[in-house]
């Protein structure tokens, strides 16, 4: 059985990785270890040590809190969750959309930072004023 912060941990790492742009090879050589025991990690299947944490956080340049964001003091008092635990809960969260998780997401997110800052801020207004008129048109 998958512990739910293992799960979150795992998604965070994955979450991160993506948005760095790095592969989970790439991860792997960067703490020592094969990328098949990063996509463990990142699926929640094995745990992550501490010591493992501190190593991968330092590959992905984030505080090792960046990994407990979003896990709430109820969630980590609870004790494992099963699969069908896991399958119930995607079920009951098919309405609410985890843009993080899509890669169009990230990649778009990837993007945006490769640009030097002034177009950057250009875009971002124009972004800004688009969803403001689609808004005011809705």
């Amino acid at each position: 059985m998958k512990h739910h912060v293992d799960i979150h941990v795992g998604q965070r790492v994955r979450r991160r990785r993506w948005m760095l742009g790095m592969t989970q090879q790439q991860l792997g050589e960067a703490v020592g270890i094969k990328f098949q025991q990063i996509q463990k990690y990142e699926t929640g299947m094995n745990r992550v040590s501490a010591s493992r944490l501190y190593d991968i956080a330092t590959a992905l340049d984030v505080p090792v809190s960046f990994f407990f964001e979003g896990v709430t003091e109820g969630e980590a008092t609870e004790q494992v969750i099963t699969e069908q635990d896991v399958v119930a809960a995607n079920e009951n969260a098919e309405n609410e959309v985890d843009l993080f998780s899509e890669k169009e997401t990230l990649e778009l997110i990837r993007c945006y930072y490769k640009m030097p800052e002034e177009p950057r801020r250009r875009l971002f207004e124009l972004t800004k004023s688009l969803s403001r008129a689609a808004a005011a048109a809705a």
